[in-house]
């Protein structure tokens, strides 16, 4: 069977085609999404959990690759005292309910495909981000062949979506290293052949399905990690080719996304709750650089200082100093309980919130049992306009590369339901229809069309 696999920065979906219809699988109870999130209570468990799930023709020479990761997850399980087959790794809310409950123990990762793209990543790095890929991969796919057991098809064949760019630095060859984690990860998976196609095209097939005329179309998703923009020609004279090459015009991406707008909102509006912006005794502003790296959850550097034993003790210095000591300690708390994710997840919720209601009280209790956050429009919109400015200029960049103006915007990614978000688009193009799509379903649709055609 093809698949569209939408292996996204937020969530993950997967579509079929049954009866000429698309449908999205069910991957997480009744969702068709399942959250891009894992957690592991020792990181080498990740690598000993994908080890026990691949064919056995492939384990051994998976273990001559891993031998060391292999060996240490296997003392790992002795330290934890875990049995041999209690599970150990989790995917999905499942990884987010064990991150709750226990922050500051165990291995998180949300979002790992912004990762993929990083400059600079050791071996031992890559190796790490493709077993995590692995990992999720076949969670997904176990899932879905469960669900189409009753077919008798198991799923062989799938297009991946992709960013335009998956670093805004790096290139062509964060790009490569990218897709060869996702290849690698889902041949692991057991998918038998993969494709990748470029999100934002993705998300416009979707859309170009409805046409009922020829349009120019700047697509602009905006997903979890990654926004992209697309110059395509779509409509009814377009939709039949097989070969859509010549119809893509220009081309725009860069790790700036939902994520971003989130750590952004948590800078803003908890920061000042945990002493940002607040004074020594001396007058000067206590530093900034700690509470960026606490909400930085999408800089593996950030967080790696941020979590630092040095981090501590400069925090604890600096409390000694401060004019609002108590403030401070409420930073110092997060840093030792590991709750930047914690904080950013707040933020999402907060900016979700505010796409029906202009204000939201958001608790901050698992900091300090009296400790609220007040969040409204106005400083939210305050809070991501420098993000919302680079998504913007991505929109120009891909329509001065296409040399002309679109005739119709389609806007899509969860992000864009975001009224702060779409205003600021609408006000950048006030001449242009803007049609706001699916929130999150039309990349997933776009890549499971494009399957039937590439493989069919």
């Amino acid at each position: 069977m093809f698949v569209g696999f939408d292996y996204g920065s937020a969530n993950c979906a997967i579509g079929v085609m049954q009866q000429g219809e698309i449908r999205l699988l069910p991957l997480a109870g009744d969702s068709n999404y399942l959250v891009s999130t894992l957690y592991a209570f020792d990181r080498d468990l990740i690598c000993e959990a994908v080890h026990k799930a691949l064919p056995v023709d492939q384990q051994a020479q998976y273990a001559k690759l891993r031998a060391a990761q292999l060996s240490r997850a296997r003392f790992a399980r002795q330290e934890l005292d875990l049995d041999v087959d209690e599970p150990a790794v989790f995917v999905g809310e499942a990884a987010v309910q064990h991150y709750l409950e226990m922050p500051e123990e165990g291995f998180y990762v949300r979002s790992p495909k912004s990762f993929l793209g990083a400059t600079g990543l050791r071996a031992d790095q890559v190796a790490l981000f493709e077993d995590i890929v692995t990992m999720m991969m076949l969670h997904i796919k176990q899932r879905a062949d469960a669900l189409l057991a009753d077919s008798g098809q198991l799923i062989t064949h799938a297009v991946i979506g992709r960013p335009v760019n998956f670093q805004g630095i790096g290139g062509e060859e964060s790009n490569r290293q990218a897709e060869q984690i996702l290849s690698l990860a889902a041949a692991r998976a057991g998918f038998e052949e993969v494709a990748f196609l470029f999100e934002p095209i993705a998300a416009g097939m979707d859309f170009e399905a409805s046409l009922s005329r020829d349009l120019t179309t700047l697509v602009v998703d905006i997903g979890g990690g990654t926004s992209d923009c697309s110059v395509v020609k779509m409509g009814p004279s377009h939709i039949i080719k097989a070969d859509r090459s010549e119809d893509f015009l220009g081309h725009s991406g860069q790790r700036i996304g939902g994520n971003d707008l989130d750590i952004a909102l948590a800078m803003k509006a908890f920061m000042p709750h945990l002493g940002l912006d607040s004074k020594m005794d001396n007058g000067l502003p206590v530093p900034s650089k700690p509470f960026w790296n606490a909400v930085a959850v999408n800089d593996i550097s950030a967080q790696r200082d941020f979590a630092s034993l040095s981090c501590r003790t400069m925090i604890k210095e600096l409390i000694k100093d401060a004019e609002r000591a108590d403030l401070l300690q409420h930073l110092l708390k997060v840093q030792q309980d590991h709750l930047g994710y914690r904080l950013v997840r707040s933020a999402e919720a907060a900016k979700i919130a505010l796409s029906d209601v202009e204000q939201t009280q958001v608790a901050l209790d698992y900091i300090n049992v009296e400790l609220n956050a007040n969040v409204d429009e106005s400083l939210f919109t305050h809070s991501v306009s420098e993000p919302v400015r680079q998504i913007k200029n991505l929109m120009a960049s891909a329509i001065k590369q296409a040399n002309v103006m679109p005739d119709i915007i389609y806007v899509t990614g969860g992000t864009a339901k975001s009224p702060a978000v779409y205003q600021s688009i609408s006000a950048a193009y006030p001449d242009i229809e803007i049609v706001v799509g699916d929130h999150f379903a039309s990349v997933a649709a776009g890549l499971t069309r494009w399957s039937q055609k590439l493989f069919a």
